[in-house]
């Protein structure tokens, strides 16, 4: 018979971070539209969607289709080669968005050979650019997937926005046994509510000073 100590210590651990707000200082779409577009593209397009952002902020739009057409506005048509590089230069550029205890949390939980798993409501292909030097089978990235025919950028976004009980989904999805791990998951939004009440451990707001 196993005693409760050791099936406890042989239960693996999975790691969940929400990315922007919790493991970045600000939301990386504006600062990746701002990084790619320029200051004055940037500011001509948010306030061509201003009146649709406003009502975002009020409940009355939907948060992913605002996105969507922020999005869409900015890079669609654009190859995603130009898209892919943009976004490896963002991070390597705008390293200072990490915060660096929560690099070291993805960093230490990688070290434990534990599952680690960025689930984000922002784009997946600039969130994985931060995390290029643990490799694809380290950090896992599960966010907004872009649509992308003909190796250009459409504009449109595939699957459900990962945000609130989307992101419960996800790690469903990736680790079906629930009975089989422990989950720890760090965020800082009500996107994240859902996530924190799901998990055995939850932080919110955890690297902040």
């Amino acid at each position: 018979m196993v005693s409760s100590a050791n099936t406890k210590a042989n239960v693996k651990k999975v790691y969940a971070f929400d990315f922007d707000g919790t493991l970045t200082t600000r939301d990386t779409l504006i600062e990746f539209i701002r990084f790619a577009k320029g200051n004055v593209s940037f500011v001509v397009g948010f306030l061509l969607f201003s009146p649709i952002l406003v009502l975002m902020k009020l409940g009355c739009y939907p948060n992913w289709k605002a996105k969507q057409k922020v999005f869409s506005y900015f890079f669609k048509g654009m190859s995603i080669r130009e898209f892919e590089e943009k976004c490896k230069n963002f991070a390597e550029c705008r390293a200072e968005l990490i915060r660096l205890k929560g690099l070291k949390t993805v960093d230490k939980a990688v070290d434990e050979n534990a599952k680690v798993v960025i689930v984000s409501a922002s784009i997946e292909n600039w969130v994985r650019a931060f995390f290029r030097q643990f490799g694809l089978d380290m950090v896992i990235i599960s966010g907004t997937k872009i649509e992308v025919k003909n190796a250009v950028v459409t504009g449109q976004f595939i699957g459900n926005n990962c945000y609130g009980p989307e992101k419960v989904r996800r790690i469903q999805e990736l680790f079906p046994d629930r009975k089989q791990y422990k989950l720890i998951a760090f965020g800082d939004s009500k996107g994240d509510r859902e996530l924190l009440a799901y998990a055995d451990e939850s932080h919110y707001k955890p690297f902040r000073k």
